[in-house]
């Protein structure tokens, strides 16, 4: 078993937020899921996508904002709320809150972490420092 301490793994940045993967199939020996948190910025958010080979599921740490499913209409998420996103689906969390929206990501298996890194917006903070949010 291992422990990982935040400011023992990088922080991925997008225009939207931020992620840091806690683990991952890549990184963390014998680990077949990736778990991380997400910070959305107020405003902000990771729109329509799917994981086509990967079930995901979300829990809301802080924050409020809007989630869609399989492009049904999107409903309010909050503190405690837990999404399930099936395998394929095409899914959006959107921030309409004045605060970051923190929330924990699973996908089983693990492996679409790394898709976001060839996003345009996507920089890697090194483990150890300290990423900043943005502002206008």
């Amino acid at each position: 078993m291992s422990l990982v301490k935040p400011d023992s793994v990088p922080t991925q940045t997008f225009d939207w937020g931020m992620i840091k993967w806690f683990v991952t199939p890549e990184v963390t020996p014998g680990a077949g899921m990736t778990f991380g948190e997400v910070i959305l910025l107020p405003g902000e958010g990771h729109t329509r996508h799917n994981h086509p080979a990967a079930e995901e599921i979300l829990y809301v740490l802080s924050g409020n904002g809007q989630q869609m499913v399989d492009d049904n209409p999107p409903y309010r998420v909050g503190p405690g709320d837990t999404i399930y996103v099936p395998t394929g689906i095409y899914h959006s969390t959107v921030n309409d809150g004045w605060e970051p929206l923190r929330l924990i990501a699973i996908y089983n298996p693990g492996g679409p972490e790394r898709d976001l890194e060839g996003l345009p917006d996507f920089r890697e903070v090194p483990a150890g420092t300290h990423a900043r949010l943005a502002r206008e």
